[in-house]
This record gives structure tokens, C-alpha cells and sequence, in this order.
């Protein structure tokens, strides 16, 4: 990120990613998935959010694998997470897992600090045309305050261990959070096969900023139908449509 990164609505943007939730956020424009405040009608809400309208970078993207640039490849990823407490907090917008010490990734030379990882539904991301039930959307920030994310698909199949104690006590109500029993280790939430496709992007909610690293894992991961389940009780749908990718190159990163 550059200096845009002082405007008020990134800072806004980045309070909420790190789970505080500012006074006057009673006074913010309402925004969701449904009826007029639609990821349709973001933009409308409040000048802070007109690069959900204007933005040339915006994601989700729906990844067309026949098209993704064979050279150059994307910067190298290097992942150390590690295991630490975490936080369940019901937000409002999504189910968000917010981690104390989790540890960090590199990405092109740059160190990033894991702060939080939540969930859409659908997944955002789609690829050659599809989504998945799920996706969970890991989110760093750089000391220099750039975004980097890396998204996890998931398909329906055998319980996942990991998800289990999140899943297990999903905060019912908006506001409203639960303290993990144990630690958790982020690591454990990735594919074994780390290939993934590499783009520039924005966030997935207003205010939209762009200058997002986005990875998005090729190979998806398992949940059970009942986990998929405990999370539809809370959010039916919750994933904003994928948006143009005005000639931006996907490349393979590994």
C-alpha cells in the first residue's frame, strides 16, 4: 500500500480486519448482501466507498484457468504460522477467527503478519466458473501497512479437525465472541500442495481498497455437511459477485 493507506476509509477498513469495531460504528452506513445495502449499492452508501464502483482492481475474480500467465511467475510465498490462542467473533458481516500470535508469511521479500482468518459463502473466488461452498480468507498485513491474502477453498467431504472448535461454538449473535479452548495453528487450515494463483486485487467488502496481494490456493480443503450447516445458521450468503478483471494477469505461484 502507499500513503493511501492514511485515508480515513482504510483505516476504517483495517480496524475492522483486526476485530475492533470503532465508536462511531453505529453511525457507519449499513452494508450487506441483501436488498439496498448489496454489494450492487455499496458505492451508494458513502463516498468512501466509490471504489467498490470505480476501482479497476476489485475483487473477487473468477480465475479462468486457461488464461493464466505462464511467465513470469508469482513472487515466492514462504508460510511460518504457528500455533497460538485465537478468537471467535460474529461480526455482523461474517464468522472472523482473530489470532494473537500466529505467525507470518513472505511474499516477494516482504514479511506479513497473519491478523485473522473468516468466511464466505459461497466462495468469493470462483474458478474456470465455479464456487465452492466455502472459503476462508487469511488475512496479513506488512509492517509498511500493505494487505496480502490468502484464500482456502473448501469442498464438502470429511470433517475438518482444524475448523471443528470454531465451528463447534459459532457466536450466535452479532457482536458477540468466544475464546478458543485451545490453540490453533493456521497451517493446519492449508492444502499440503501450496500451488496457488497470484493477482492484484482489493478487499472484499467497502471500502473496497485496492493494492490487495491476493493467493488463492488451487487445491480446496474438506468439511463436513454439518459444518457447512452450523455456518448457513449464522450466514446463508455472505460473498460479493466477482468483478471484472480489466486486464490484470493471474500468474502460478508455488
Amino acid at each position: 500500500m502507499t500513503s493511501t493507506l492514511k485515508a480515513p476509509a482504510l483505516v476504517a477498513a483495517m480496524l475492522t480486519i483486526v476485530g475492533f469495531v470503532p465508536a462511531h460504528a453505529a453511525d457507519a452506513p449499513h452494508w450487506g448482501y441483501e436488498g439496498h445495502g448489496s454489494a450492487a449499492h455499496w458505492a451508494e452508501l458513502d463516498p468512501a466507498f466509490k471504489s467498490c464502483r470505480l476501482g479497476k482492481h476489485q475483487s473477487p475474480i473468477d480465475i479462468d484457468s486457461r488464461k493464466v500467465a505462464k511467465a513470469p511467475s508469482a513472487p515466492p510465498l514462504a508460510i511460518h504460522y504457528a500455533s497460538g490462542p485465537g478468537t471467535v467473533v460474529n461480526n455482523g458481516h461474517t464468522v472472523q477467527v482473530n489470532l494473537a500470535s500466529p505467525g507470518t508469511i513472505t511474499l516477494g521479500g516482504t514479511e506479513y503478519k497473519l491478523l485473522q482468518f473468516h468466511f464466505h459463502t459461497p466462495s468469493e473466488e470462483k474458478i474456470d466458473g465455479r464456487d465452492y461452498p466455502l472459503v476462508a480468507h487469511l488475512v496479513h498485513k506488512s509492517a509498511q501497512g500493505q494487505l496480502a491474502v490468502i484464500a482456502v477453498l473448501f469442498e464438502l467431504g470429511k470433517e475438518n479437525a482444524t475448523l471443528k472448535p470454531v465451528f463447534d461454538q459459532l457466536p450466535a449473535k452479532e457482536g458477540d465472541s468466544v475464546k478458543l479452548a485451545a490453540d490453533i495453528d493456521p497451517a493446519s487450515l492449508l492444502p499440503a500442495d501450496r500451488s496457488h494463483y497470484s493477482f492484484a486485487g482489493s478487499l472484499t467488502t467497502p471500502p473496497c481498497s485496492e493494492e490487495v496481494r491476493w493467493q488463492v490456493l488451487k487445491t480446496p480443503v474438506e468439511f463436513s455437511s454439518a459444518q457447512f450447516a452450523s455456518f448457513k445458521k449464522l450466514y446463508t450468503m455472505n460473498a460479493r459477485p466477482v468483478q471484472p478483471l480489466n486486464g490484470r494477469k493471474v500468474v502460478i505461484g508455488h
